[in-house]
């Protein structure tokens, strides 16, 4: 594939184009329908107030329209940046008893580490030391229990789940980038239908930043902060990465995350626990259908940091929208929204036959939610896939 290279002639209102600004729009809401309602859930497992959701969502809209828009400007490449979804779902487990000042420690100490691999350009050289079907075994086992939420839920409100499930499948069959879309507004409708939509509390607000001091806690760094490096940058990072080279863009990786980890570090005291760069909404901006010349789908990226600036400027009304849901609804279309990555880290998990075992098990041990000496039991899982390689898979020596 031919590379993409930069052009000085370029500007950016010339490139732009009406299939730019709807790719842009597209992948804005993509990875707000599909995601968003983790921060939600997380934070209310978590404890937390309704303004400090706010600022997360907050933190986490401002990082990613700012360093989504200007690194696609600097390099003229379409790169999206977006929060760490399996991150946002390890903390609906991970949160809940750890304070809050040593979880934003924990965020800061993730964000640190990915910021390091990028300013050494270590990057590839440590993700290679993870195989890749622990990684993926890790990520599908981190999302199990939040994508099994949606069975429970059928127990809640049948009539609504089963309309969501339902639609999700349909859509996933005729229009399948818009169907975790497709059943939020069934579900929607659904709510509305049947009287389960309170807006009482939602007002237009514009969200304001709230800072937590951070403190250092050494359980906190290795139950949080480590399986949300590893995570952001086995399931985030490298894929995100490949998207790009795939449509032939050959922007420099260390700039890329070493901007997104300073960033993270910088937002992390008003909530934001971590952007990294996206593979989906990177495909929606990067692909023929923002532009047919590659030369201009910088402009989908542009477009998409922008809408993600108005979106964050409005956090607290996104808080307060999605309280007004039923639990029921937010539940289940999280549970949808993360279906697909289930999918893909369990199949890229069982690819390999001398991991597979190893993968396995890293798999049941993450999925198992076990906590031990307050460590949670996503670095359990990659420990426990780690052990069973070495042990299961090294080479026996010859006698």
């Amino acid at each position: 594939m031919t590379s993409v290279t930069p052009s000085a002639q370029q500007h950016f209102f010339r490139d732009s184009s009406a299939s730019t600004v709807v790719a842009g729009f597209i992948a804005m809401l993509t990875g707000y329908t599909s995601s968003l309602v983790l921060m939600f859930q997380a934070g209310q497992a978590a404890g937390l107030s309704g303004g400090q959701i706010s600022s997360w969502i907050w933190a986490l809209s401002i990082g990613m329209a700012i360093c989504s828009i200007g690194l696609s400007l600097r390099f003229r490449t379409p790169v999206v940046i977006a929060w760490s979804t399996p991150g946002a779902a390890l903390l609906i487990t991970s949160l809940p008893g750890v304070p809050y000042g040593e979880a934003i420690g924990a965020f800061i100490f993730a964000s640190a580490l990915i910021a390091v691999c990028g300013l050494t350009g270590s990057f590839e050289r440590l993700m290679r030391k993870v195989p890749a079907s622990l990684a993926a075994a890790l990520l599908a086992g981190v999302l199990f229990n939040i994508g099994s939420e949606i069975f429970r839920a059928v127990e809640l409100q049948p009539l609504l789940v089963l309309g969501m499930f339902f639609s999700y499948l349909l859509a996933k069959r005729l229009v399948p980038r818009y169907a975790v879309l497709s059943a939020l507004v069934v579900g929607c409708a659904l709510s509305a239908v049947l009287g389960l939509l309170d807006f009482r509390q939602l007002s237009l607000e514009i969200a304001v930043p709230v800072w937590t001091t951070p403190s250092l806690s050494f359980a906190a760094m290795f139950s949080i902060g480590i399986p949300l490096f590893v995570i952001a940058m086995a399931s985030q990072n490298m894929p995100g990465l490949a998207v790009l080279r795939a449509e032939g863009y050959q922007a420099p990786a260390s700039p890329l995350i070493s901007v997104t980890g300073i960033a993270s570090v910088l937002l992390a005291p008003f909530g934001s626990h971590g952007i990294h760069l996206a593979a989906i909404t990177m495909a929606i901006c990067s692909g023929p259908e923002a532009h047919p010349d590659p030369a201009r789908r910088y402009t989908a990226a542009v477009w998409c940091g922008v809408f993600y600036g108005i979106a964050g400027i409005f956090g607290a009304t996104l808080a307060a929208l999605f309280a007004s849901f039923p639990s029921a609804l937010v539940l289940s279309i999280a549970a949808l929204a993360l279906l697909g990555s289930i999918g893909s880290g369990l199949t890229q998990a069982m690819q390999m036959p001398r991991e597979r075992e190893a993968a396995l098990i890293t798999f049941m041990v993450t999925a198992s939610g076990l906590t031990l000496f307050g460590i949670g039991s996503a670095l359990w899982g990659l420990v426990a896939g780690v052990l069973t390689l070495l042990i299961v898979s090294a080479p026996k020596r010859s006698s």
